[in-house]
């Protein structure tokens, strides 16, 4: 059986930084992500640049496999060290958001934290995505796959697509749907 405890978390991190300070916070960034590689449970990261000149905010999305290693990460003092410099970059301080599961796909620029929406939007976005990822990579390499066996062509069809999904597709579907997805929500998306 599985509990929460189990269960991969994704944490976004919104950072405003001071205008001049992009470099300094961007060197301390990669230097906390180097950190955060070596704790067990550490699935990855990714940092996201704001999104104009105008906007100084930039968003970190970081996973871990389960709620233990994420707080054996959150309490060292290797982050400890680090997040008290990073925050005297900022212009105002670190907005922090946990999710699990495709949850994490559906956040808009500059809206954080994240109030997902309802577990049926979510899947009905996910699916108007999901098939016509599929459908390409068959399309694509379907010929070269139906001579792969069956557990590798799936694992390498499963790779393309979630990865396709989690930096193409979503972002773009999470935009378009928004004014269903988030009803009554400021429409200015960063």
């Amino acid at each position: 059986m599985t509990t929460s405890i189990d269960k991969a978390l994704t944490v976004v991190v919104s950072r405003r930084v001071i205008k001049g300070k992009e470099a300094d916070f961007e060197a301390l960034s990669a230097e906390m992500t180097r950190r955060a590689s070596a704790f067990p449970g550490y699935l990855g990261a990714t940092l996201f640049r704001p999104a104009s000149p105008d906007d100084p905010e930039y968003r970190i999305v970081f996973k871990f496999d389960n709620e233990k290693s994420l707080a054996a990460w959150e309490e060292s003092e290797q982050r400890a060290e680090l997040l008290e410099t990073i925050e005297g970059l900022l212009v105002t301080p670190s907005e922090r958001e946990v999710t699990d599961g495709i949850v994490a796909w559906f956040t808009l620029p500059g809206h954080n934290p994240v109030k997902p929406p309802p577990r049926h939007k979510m899947a009905m976005v996910s699916w108007l995505g999901l098939y016509p990822a599929v459908t390409l990579v068959f399309l694509l390499f379907g010929g070269l796959l139906e001579q792969v066996p069956l557990l590798l062509r799936t694992l390498i069809v499963t790779a393309v697509v979630m990865f396709l999904m989690s930096y193409l597709i979503m972002p773009h579907m999470t935009r378009w749907f928004s004014f269903w997805l988030f009803p009554g929500r400021d429409r200015n998306i960063r």
